[in-house]
C-alpha cells in the first residue's frame, strides 16, 4: 500500500457517493431529496478534503507512526463512506416509499 494508491482510492470512493447522489437528484429532482442529497454531497467534498489534507500532512517526527497514521486514514475514508451511502439509501427508501 503506497501513498499513491491511498489518494486513488480516496478519490474513487468519494467519486463514486458524489456521482450517487447526482443520479439520486436527476431521478428524484423533488426539493426535499436535492436538499438532503446536496448536504451528503457536501458531507463527501469536506471529507475528500479532510482525508487528502491528512494523507499530504503526516507527523514525519516518528516513522514508525507513519504506516498506522495511513491505516486510520483508511479506516476514516471507509467509514465515512459507509455512512455517507447508508444516509443516501435511506433518502432513496423514502423517496421510493411515497
Amino acid at each position: 500500500m503506497n501513498l499513491r494508491d491511498i489518494k486513488k482510492d480516496i478519490e474513487y470512493l468519494i467519486g463514486s457517493v458524489v456521482d450517487d447522489c447526482n443520479l439520486y437528484m436527476s431521478l428524484f429532482p423533488g426539493k426535499n431529496g436535492e436538499e438532503a442529497a446536496g448536504k451528503i454531497m457536501n458531507d463527501a467534498i469536506e471529507l475528500y478534503n479532510n482525508l487528502i489534507d491528512k494523507v499530504n500532512n503526516p507527523d514525519k517526527s516518528d516513522p514508525k507512526k507513519i504506516k498506522e497514521h495511513y491505516r486510520n486514514i483508511r479506516k476514516e475514508l471507509n467509514e465515512g463512506v459507509d455512512a455517507l451511502c447508508e444516509r443516501l439509501s435511506s433518502i432513496a427508501g423514502e423517496e421510493k416509499a411515497e
